[in-house]
């Protein structure tokens, strides 16, 4: 209608001939004198022309993959570059910028549809959370890294807690739970997941599902129920859907700005930032009453919380001849009576615990890094009263504190000196690490420290003063005796008068 209206204005407003308003427009005089003559026509419109494309062979095809990938997560869908390599293989000869033309096309006109429409939700206090996770980074020990975010909300006061953690493992996954539980104060009666590994070893027909046996542990332990929505079903958990959202532009945001010395310190900021959020913001239900003073209401619907799941997860691992088992790419020692045998490694968020028959036989702070070895020299105490010659150059002795290492020093410039320091070691299994510690250090400041003057003061110190022990008697004192000083001027005269 716009070139009609401009050449109405032009002959019938400004007087201009038809020749000149050929000139100006383009078009044929008699294409506007049929216009002018006709007062209800209407400006043609021209079909596109419609030229042929490579992909059009692989058009229904590519949004086959499309329509398919739009209820899978972003994450596992697949990229241009993949759709395009596989109808590559299928005999497609075009470019790879026609196919991104295609997709870029197709969603164009899918975004113009109506969306789907949802049924709102409303939960009763104590009803239930929901539970998700997000990948976020940060800051940490002064290099950016990669975190996996646990996210629990309740569903009724909107109250949440977030937890960062290096990997979405089981045992992550049940630490966050008694993290968040221990925050709310309580615990829901029904929990509302996505179908994800740790929880859900296989998804059967409908809402049939096969649940991971560990998983089904703690969720008896915390006495709730487990919920798992539909495949590609996100919405069905939307409210921590959106918290995720809402969290990453708003505390995310602050804490990927700043730097951490390690995620204890990152978690109780987080924890903070939590609570403060539950004091500011207001319920969406209640616009009357904050989160923080919902969540006070639905505590008397919660059950209550119980002593945290022992949450650990459990797997043989073999012990080298070096006394060390391996695990994720790193190394760890345990006492080298163990070496050959297999032992149960229990997996903690923060913690490896290393089991035998007898109990527990060794403990070790859990690395994320890569192609580490961690060493306890006391392990290794056995093997050097055998071969102490191994003292010089051993690895996990390297390890031991300064005393040690000076008592050491100052031992291997001496002939023996190696058996002597074995001695010493020997001594810990049986006194203790402290006591030795404060042996070696009392030997070192006499300036001549040796093995026997080591153990000298180790057992001083282990022996320490006779405790004083009443002596049973029938006798009874009836006047005490009084302190006479001059007693002993008249023994001495009585001496000499004998003499």
């Amino acid at each position: 209608m716009g070139m009609l209206a401009k050449i109405r204005r032009m002959h019938f407003r400004d007087h201009l001939p038809l020749r000149e308003i050929a000139r100006q427009t383009g078009l044929s005089r008699n294409t506007i004198r049929n216009w002018l003559r006709h007062k209800d026509v209407v400006e043609p419109q021209y079909k596109r022309r419609e030229a042929r494309s490579v992909v059009d062979p692989w058009a229904e095809q590519l949004g086959q993959w499309l329509r398919t990938d739009g209820h899978r997560p972003k994450r596992d869908r697949r990229t241009a570059r993949a759709m395009f390599e596989a109808i590559r293989a299928q005999g497609y000869t075009g470019s790879y910028n026609r196919v991104c033309a295609f997709i870029k096309r197709w969603r164009r006109q899918e975004s113009g549809k109506p969306g789907p429409a949802y049924v709102p939700l409303s939960f009763a206090l104590g009803e239930a959370f929901q539970f998700d996770w997000s990948t976020e980074y940060a800051f940490i020990g002064g290099l950016r890294r990669k975190l996996d975010v646990a996210h629990t909300k309740l569903c009724a006061s909107r109250a949440f807690w977030l937890t960062a953690y290096p990997t979405q493992s089981h045992e992550m996954l049940f630490d966050a739970h008694a993290r968040a539980f221990a925050a709310f104060g309580g615990v829901p009666r029904r929990g509302i997941y996505d179908n994800m590994k740790t929880a859900v070893d296989k998804v059967g027909r409908g809402k049939a599902r096969d649940i991971n046996p560990r998983f089904f542990a703690m969720c008896g332990h915390y006495l709730f129920e487990p919920d798992f929505c539909n495949r590609a079903a996100g919405w069905e958990k939307g409210r921590v859907e959106k918290n995720v959202q809402d969290r990453r532009r708003q505390i995310w945001q602050h804490a990927s700005e700043r730097r951490w010395k390690d995620l204890d310190e990152l978690n109780a900021w987080l924890g903070e930032q939590c609570r403060q959020a539950w004091a500011d913001m207001a319920n969406p239900e209640w616009p009357a009453l904050t989160i923080a003073e919902l969540l006070q209401d639905e505590l008397m619907q919660m059950l209550p919380n119980p002593q945290p799941f022992d949450g650990y997860v459990e797997k043989p691992v073999r012990v080298t001849s070096t006394a060390l088992i391996r695990f994720q790419r790193n190394r760890y020692s345990v006492p080298a009576e163990h070496a050959h045998a297999v032992l149960s490694l229990r997996i903690y968020p923060s913690q490896l615990r290393l089991v035998a028959d007898a109990g527990e036989v060794a403990c070790h702070a859990r690395s994320f890094e890569r192609d580490q070895t961690f060493y306890d020299f006391t392990h290794y105490i056995g093997v050097v009263d055998r071969k102490p010659g191994a003292l010089r150059n051993g690895a996990p002795f390297a390890q031991m504190p300064e005393p040690l290492l000076r008592l050491q020093r100052h031992l291997l410039k001496q002939a023996g000196g190696d058996r002597v320091m074995a001695d010493v070691l020997g001594a810990i299994p049986r006194h203790g690490l402290e006591a030795v510690l404060v042996a070696v250090e009392l030997a070192l400041e006499s300036g001549r420290p040796s093995g026997e003057h080591v153990m000298n003061v180790l057992a001083r110190l282990k022996s320490g003063m006779p405790p004083a022990t009443p002596v049973a008697t029938t006798l009874t004192v009836r006047e005490q005796p009084q302190p006479d000083v001059h007693r002993y001027g008249r023994l001495r005269a009585e001496a000499r008068h004998v003499d």
